[in-house]
């Protein structure tokens, strides 16, 4: 065995390809322990025949012995005909038998026939393709596909974003751009990378350095939120601009703005200023190590430092200044305040007017009349008599 091992291997949907004959292929995101992340693509026949070795290597895991000591997660065989359906269909249970697969004891998810199968290859890389025939059609994986697998859909469409200035990577999971790439977004994540392919490329590229085809993208941004949402901050950021944050580890902080490019608008006590997202963790929930890989990445840049483009993002964009951030955040924190001031005198207002019931003086109990002096003669004992004679 080798010191490379797999942490993750998910599903992210399949390839319907053209070339040399039509065929389908699986994509995977395979994360390694070296934080790299690689895409690569099977064919289910050859996921199969990659089973069939691993259960003949673990005779005992596999069940061949003594089924009840079954540990390696079964996998139906491939059809005499795979067409769209059957491939669509067996999604679920791939992504199922992957996550199965890597859980297993490292004698077996970390063997050389493991990692060898899931390493990058050069088809990978630089698949086969023929410029006369169509290109590939992509097919993506739900991301709640293990809840309900039947809801898997039929094409997505992939965006395509053109790059607005030059961009070097500083990681083998990332990916090289020259202004006016055209690029196709795999996935969208919050924390301002984007997985993205390139004719035979593939990686994960900052977001602030594409703009959509058709117009800015603002409309797929959340809308401002005044009143705040509680996050922790997982990572100590030192502001490189005017309008960003410095926060240690620890702090709590309240988010206001959510932005495509990883860098949100955040609220500390009355001020305001851009954090990267991927330094943040909402309160509460409970930290994962897929959080964690991200943040040993690098904070994406903003699109305000990218500097002498000519993009939408500048022209049509729809720009909010820290200083509304500010005026909005203080008139929200004045109105949370002055409701709090309200319920408070309202509490006060009743206290007060229970006060006076509370101070008048207690009625007394009604003295009886004395009785009258045959009244005591008739009733009363000798020794009561004796002393009104």
């Amino acid at each position: 065995m080798g010191d490379s091992f797999i942490r993750h291997v998910e599903l992210l949907g399949y390839e319907k390809r053209f070339f040399p004959s039509q065929h389908y292929v699986y994509m995977f995101l395979v994360k390694w322990n070296d934080l790299s992340e690689k895409v690569i693509y099977r064919r289910f026949t050859e996921i199969y025949e990659f089973h069939k070795a691993l259960k003949d290597m673990f005779p005992i895991e596999s069940g061949d012995i003594n089924p009840e000591n079954r540990i390696i997660p079964h996998l139906p065989a491939p059809k005499w005909f795979d067409g769209q359906r059957s491939t669509e269909n067996r999604q679920g249970t791939l992504a199922e038998y992957c996550y199965a697969l890597v859980n297993l004891p490292h004698k077996i998810s970390r063997c050389l026939h493991v990692v060898s199968f899931f390493k990058v290859r050069h088809d990978d890389m630089n698949p086969v393709t023929d410029s006369q025939t169509k290109k590939p059609e992509v097919f993506l994986l739900p991301k709640d596909s293990k809840k309900t697998p039947t809801d898997i859909t039929g094409p997505i469409v992939l965006q395509t974003y053109r790059a607005i200035a030059d961009y070097e990577k500083s990681s083998t999971s990332e990916m090289a751009l020259k202004a006016g790439d055209m690029v196709d977004v795999v996935e969208k994540s919050e924390n301002g990378w984007w997985f993205c392919q390139l004719k035979n490329k593939r990686g994960w590229v900052p977001a602030a350095y594409l703009e959509p085809m058709d117009g800015p993208d603002e409309s797929e941004e959340q809308e401002p939120n005044y009143a705040g949402e509680a996050y922790v901050v997982q990572k100590s950021y030192t502001a490189v601009e005017e309008d960003e944050l410095t926060l240690k580890e620890g702090d709590t902080i309240e988010v206001i703005h959510k932005l495509l490019d990883g860098w949100w608008v955040i609220r500390k006590d009355e001020t305001t200023g851009y954090y990267p997202s991927m330094f943040l963790q909402k309160a509460g929930e409970v930290n994962t190590s897929v959080k964690s890989e991200l943040r040993n990445r690098g904070a994406p840049p903003r699109r305000s430092t990218i500097r002498n483009v000519k993009s939408i993002h500048k022209q049509g964009r729809k720009q909010i200044s820290q200083e509304t951030y500010r005026r909005n955040s203080r008139k929200y924190i004045q109105n949370r305040r002055n409701m709090r001031g309200n319920s408070q005198n309202k509490a006060n207002v009743i206290i007060e007017k229970k006060e006076p019931e509370d101070n008048k003086p207690k009625a007394q109990p009604a003295v009886p009349p004395r009785p009258s002096k045959d009244l005591i003669l008739n009733r009363c004992t000798e020794s009561t008599w004796r002393k009104i004679l």
